[in-house]
């Protein structure tokens, strides 16, 4: 689906959208439970260069207010830089796009993420993240002082980003509706897009340790440019969005379509019955969250070494409260509830898991 193009910069215009979007996001989990304490606007400037504004919700340790959310956060930053070599050869590693003959350059990263923790065992965990990153032309040492104003040279660029589901109890249409909302955002700009990036998901969270993915999935994609792309050959490259413009518009219709994917699963879910049975299983399986986050998750290795990382804004995805257990024997047993979320968890090719002909 082709898109105009237009003189603004797109980091420009990608800032613009983020900001925006964190806005609506916000007020709209404020307006669901407007007795709770709002969220906490957090601006920052970084030295090394680049800012940010993180939104944090909390409940102080001695309330005893009985909020939909336990512990969330919707964070935007705009970093600027110089890559170091470590960091550069990870990039062209993980990004094809990036010049082969650079060992180190300026670098541009913006980007929105959120994590949300509910306080009622029924209600999901979800997280999304989007953002666009360029890599310019390190200053040449002859080119002299006159060329401070010129404008930077872009080498390469890309847009990636994502949604998943984590929950501690299965509810088959919350899964429809989560997976079906992604895919019909995913099919405007092209069919192959959806079944491509869930499987990514699938593959990118997953425990290795416990065997198990994070949660039920979503999507997943990361440089996405004008290049091929490895994770869409074949036919799959002629039907999906390679213009700047064209990706744009894709990774705005995902990130828009947020709230109508969550929105109503946490209404149905958010002040269900529950019981202290549940409340442990849940507190469980958000210490296999955290255990993704710290062991396994590339985004948070990447934040907590970048120089001058905010780190509260990087923790900000762990829950507020985990647990541990020798043993558990939770979730052992197919027969329960707790036993049919890791089944499902442990087969990715589970039916629960199939939503791509469903319509939400």
């Amino acid at each position: 689906m082709a898109t105009k193009a237009t003189s603004k910069p797109m980091r420009e215009r990608f800032e613009e959208w983020i900001s925006g979007l964190q806005e609506n996001i916000v007020a709209a989990f404020e307006n669901m439970d407007p007795t709770a304490p709002a969220f906490k606007r957090d601006s920052w400037v970084r030295p090394q260069g680049g800012r940010g504004l993180s939104c944090i919700f909390s409940v102080p340790p001695d309330s005893s207010a009985d909020t939909i959310l336990e512990k969330g956060g919707v964070n935007i930053s705009v970093l600027k830089g110089i890559m170091t070599p470590p960091a550069m050869k990870q990039t062209r590693a993980d990004h094809p796009s990036v010049p082969d003959d650079l060992e180190t350059a300026p670098y541009y990263a913006s980007g929105i993420s959120l994590v949300i923790h509910p306080r009622n065992p029924h209600a999901p965990s979800v997280h999304i993240n989007y953002r666009y990153f360029e890599i310019m032309e390190p200053a040449s040492r002859e080119s002299g002082a006159d060329t401070q104003n010129e404008p930077e040279k872009v080498l390469a660029w890309w847009f990636g980003g994502g949604a998943d589901l984590t929950p501690s109890y299965l509810y088959e249409e919350d899964a429809k509706h989560f997976h079906g909302t992604i895919k019909a955002a995913c099919d405007e700009h092209g069919t192959a897009l959806y079944p491509a990036f869930k499987k990514w998901c699938d593959e990118r969270f997953f425990i290795p340790h416990r065997g198990e993915t994070r949660g039920i999935g979503g999507f997943v994609f990361d440089d996405l440019c004008e290049a091929p792309h490895v994770r869409l050959s074949g036919p799959d490259a002629e039907h999906r969005p390679k213009t700047a413009e064209d990706i744009f518009a894709f990774v705005r219709a995902c990130g828009d379509s947020f709230l109508k994917s969550y929105m109503p699963i946490l209404e149905r879910r958010g002040r269900a019955p529950s019981t202290e049975h549940e409340r442990r299983w849940q507190l469980i399986r958000r210490g296999r969250y955290v255990e993704f986050n710290l062991v396994c998750d590339r985004g948070t290795r990447f934040g907590l070494l970048t120089p001058g990382a905010r780190v509260e804004s990087v923790l900000m995805t762990m829950p507020e409260t985990a647990r541990w257990e020798y043993m558990c024997e939770l979730g052992t047993d197919p027969n329960t509830l707790e036993g049919k979320l890791v089944e499902v968890l442990r087969n990715a090719q589970h039916a629960l898991y199939q939503h791509r002909s469903c319509s939400c």
